[in-house]
């Protein structure tokens, strides 16, 4: 066991949290590891914001948590020096000129590099006298990367980060991050709604549904676990036999999404892919949009 797993970045046991009746996380566990993408996802009111809140020390909550081996509740300035947290990219005030963005980070965050700040920006057509309001909202997302990659953080949470924006702007924000931020040094923790588009820079996976865990497993352990199989309509009952977690109709032609049967009996029933991570959700939480 690697240092990484004797000592996870978050360690949570029991988290619980609730709001009058309602019980935003039902007793929930989980590890991060260090080095790690985490994408937590799942629907409105699920828990993960409440999940993300607990790690930043921004709620109170029953349970034990550990983050970076701090406690949130009580241990919260220590932390922050060590975590960046990113809400939707659109954030950013439109009156402040971009020098006095890097200000204001360069004063509240100790691990905020100007110099790598500026680097970023001098690749971009982003001066510093320019306002908010003047930039596009590309160049608000080169922008908000800049300030978000000049911190040496050991844990970015990112929640929903690319709302709002359109294809080519989301995906070069993934992009970004990935090829000039991420290292084995960092854990990116990533809520979103996009699953499609964080499916490919993800190591692990942790759905969260009606405040518990519905999955969690690393993206390995997701191809080796589950498969889709296209089957043709004389093997549908073949298939039903076998209990699949979903079934859908394209073209005609059934497609089943099976947990942990074997390839070969699989195989047997027709072409099999591997499920995406969106089918993969669509069919864990079904019955909660009903």
């Amino acid at each position: 066991m690697s240092d990484a797993a004797a000592n996870p970045i978050v360690r949570a046991r029991d988290l619980t949290k609730t709001y009058g009746t309602t019980r935003a996380l039902d007793h929930v566990s989980f590890d991060i590891e260090a080095g790690r993408i985490v994408g937590l996802i799942g629907p409105n009111g699920a828990g993960k914001t409440t999940a993300l809140k607990a790690i930043l020390g921004l709620v109170d909550f029953d349970g034990d948590l550990r983050v970076l081996g701090l406690d949130p509740r009580t241990q919260r300035a220590e932390l922050m020096e060590q975590v960046c947290f990113i809400a939707d990219v659109a954030v950013l005030p439109r009156w402040i000129k971009v020098s006095e963005a890097i200000e204001f980070v360069a004063g509240v965050h100790p691990r905020f590099s100007r110099k790598k700040c500026e680097a970023f920006l001098s690749h971009t057509k982003i001066a510093p006298s320019m306002r908010v309001r003047e930039l596009s909202k590309g160049m608000i997302v080169q922008l908000h990367l800049a300030l978000v990659m000049a911190i040496d953080a050991k844990l970015l949470v990112l929640d929903e980060p690319t709302l709002g924006l359109d294809i080519l702007y989301r995906k070069s924000f993934y992009e970004s991050l990935l090829s000039d931020y991420f290292d084995e040094n960092k854990t990116i923790i990533v809520t979103t709604h996009q699953v499609e588009e964080v499916e490919h820079i993800l190591t692990d996976l942790v759905f969260i549904r009606d405040g518990k865990i519905a999955l969690a497993a690393t993206m390995d352990e997701v191809g080796e676990r589950y498969a889709e199989v296209m089957v043709n309509p004389d093997k549908a009952d073949a298939a039903r036999a076998l209990k699949p977690l979903n079934e859908r109709t394209i073209f005609g032609k059934s497609i089943f999404l099976f947990d942990g049967i074997e390839r070969t009996r699989l195989a047997a029933l027709g072409e099999l892919h591997k499920p995406s991570v969106a089918d993969l959700f669509v069919a864990t939480m079904k019955g909660t949009y009903a």
